[in-house]
């Protein structure tokens, strides 16, 4: 995708309310559909972020920053320390691996970088299934199946990419569940989730683990860093542009890296290292204010979640969440308002019907009729019958929800800009900065993304907003995870030989 300078964003958020206005003034006044427009202008105060607002978020961010940094467990943000001290340069040079491991499947890639600011020569890769019996077994049995379809991957290494003789091969290891780091290349289990329930594992170091089931095949390969798919995405675009300065996820779920000085880890207690910087990964999800705009959709959401009380900012703004927030709005005004008839439709009733995707596919309705809304309400929904009027209402709640989830994104890298001295232009510099992000929000949600941009701009003013872009960092849990290998790798500053 490319970079996209922030005062380029070609919609302004501020477009919902005027649309709002006109498709009130033309539903007429009767008494449900009077009902119905309350609960949507409901919503829209409850969930409005102003200008002033946003500041307010920005600067709660900076300070949970600085007291997460101070102690473990002194703010909601974790802000953990990754070990993560250098970062790729676009110099490195050689042939990486990376194991991608987050769900039912896992990946396996060989990277080959060309050296001295040549890029990325070449990528393969290859998903590999997990079988069932082995998410419930032992992590032996885990491990040894991924080290043993890991070693027919590399079975496949061309001949020119072999390592010179007495030389390790080096993996990047993103391990998407939770684990306290150790160091930049260990870390033990938390917990599980996604379905796995490995209990000897529970506690372990799982670099320890791979290692073992490495060895036990006779396959000589160093895991040389652990990687959290969001400290990858950072990696993933610093190897091509040095401005990068933070990762930020805004998919499924939500998540930030940035680099940090050293000197300001109050918490970290080992000696500096010698780069004097380090990539800390706020796990921002976890973010809570009171200035967040919480409506009476959020907090039922929360109550009736898995983890209430835990994750409140990633149920504002994430691609897990926002089609839900909307469903029960919808919901709502079926209920009270009649809004799509006598009966209230079954399918509006189920948790996690409406799901984000279709939010997008929703905005990217430019048709005088808007038939894909109409579409995608009679496929998700059942609804077989609606008026241009009710769809432009539908258009209009997932107006509100996706521009408050942009601008609560878009304040929340603000707070990160500050806490780094990055949010206001220096006498005589020409400092760039550069946020990486990756995730389907992003990507693929224009109103989402065109918010985000304008937002930024609008929190930082048109002269810092010159100096600061978002890039597209894609695979950050694949090829990030090869590029941290090829920058913590063991033979850094050895020749070739």
């Amino acid at each position: 995708m490319g970079k996209t300078v922030v005062g380029a964003a070609a919609v302004a958020c501020a477009a919902a309310a005027a649309a709002a206005l006109v498709v009130r003034n033309r539903l007429g006044s009767s008494g449900k559909w009077e009902r119905a427009v309350t609960i949507v202008k409901e919503l829209e105060e409850q969930c409005a972020t102003p200008t002033s607002k946003l500041k307010l978020v920005a600067e709660a961010m900076e300070v949970e920053m600085h007291a997460g940094l101070a102690s473990e467990g002194g703010s909601k943000l974790k802000m953990l320390i990754s070990f993560v001290d250098n970062l790729p340069t676009g110099d490195e040079k050689g042939t990486f691996y990376a194991l991608d491991l987050g769900g039912t499947n896992f990946r396996t890639l060989r990277v080959q970088l060309g050296g001295n600011g040549k890029g990325i020569d070449k990528i393969e890769q290859k998903e590999v299934s997990i079988p069932p019996h082995l998410m419930t077994g032992s992590s032996e049995e885990l491990f040894d199946f991924i080290a043993t379809s890991l070693a027919k991957f590399i079975s496949s290494e061309p001949e020119e990419f072999h390592p010179p003789p007495g030389r390790q091969r080096e993996l990047g290891f993103t391990f998407s569940f939770p684990v306290r780091q150790t160091s930049v290349a260990s870390g033990t289990l938390i917990k599980w989730t996604k379905g796995f329930s490995i209990e000897d594992m529970v506690g372990e170091d799982v670099v320890g683990r791979l290692t073992k089931s490495l060895e036990k095949i006779g396959l000589d390969m160093r895991v040389a860093a652990l990687v959290n798919d969001t400290v990858g995405t950072l990696a993933r675009a610093r190897f091509g542009n040095q401005d990068v300065i933070a990762g930020v996820i805004l998919g499924t779920g939500t998540n930030a890296a940035y680099v940090e000085r050293a000197q300001a880890i109050p918490k970290w207690q080992g000696p500096l290292p010698n780069s004097g910087a380090m990539v800390i990964n706020m796990e921002w999800g976890n973010f809570v204010s009171s200035h967040l705009p919480l409506t009476e959709y959020d907090k039922a959401l929360d109550a009736e979640s898995l983890n209430p009380g835990e994750q409140i900012f990633e149920k504002l703004i994430s691609g897990m969440y926002l089609g839900e927030i909307a469903r029960r709005a919808l919901l709502k005004m079926a209920e009270e308002a009649d809004f799509f008839g006598d009966t209230v439709p079954p399918n509006l009733k189920t948790p996690f019907s409406l799901k984000t995707p279709v939010m997008s596919a929703i905005h990217h309705d430019t048709s005088s009729d808007l038939k894909v809304v109409g579409d995608k309400l009679r496929e998700v929904l059942k609804i077989d019958v609606t008026s241009v009027e009710m769809r432009k209402i539908v258009v209009e709640v997932c107006d509100i929800v996706a521009i408050r989830g942009a601008r609560l994104a878009a304040a929340s890298m603000v707070g990160i800009l500050k806490k780094i001295g990055r949010d206001t232009v220096k006498d005589g510099g020409e400092q760039r900065t550069v946020i990486a992000v990756d995730g389907g929000l992003f990507e693929h949600y224009a109103k989402f993304r065109n918010c985000l941009e304008s937002t930024l701009k609008e929190l930082l003013g048109d002269e810092a907003a010159e100096t600061i872009a978002m890039e597209h960092s894609n695979d950050g849990s694949g090829i990030g995870a090869a590029l941290l290998a090829a920058s913590h790798s063991q033979y850094l500053g050895l020749t070739e030989s």
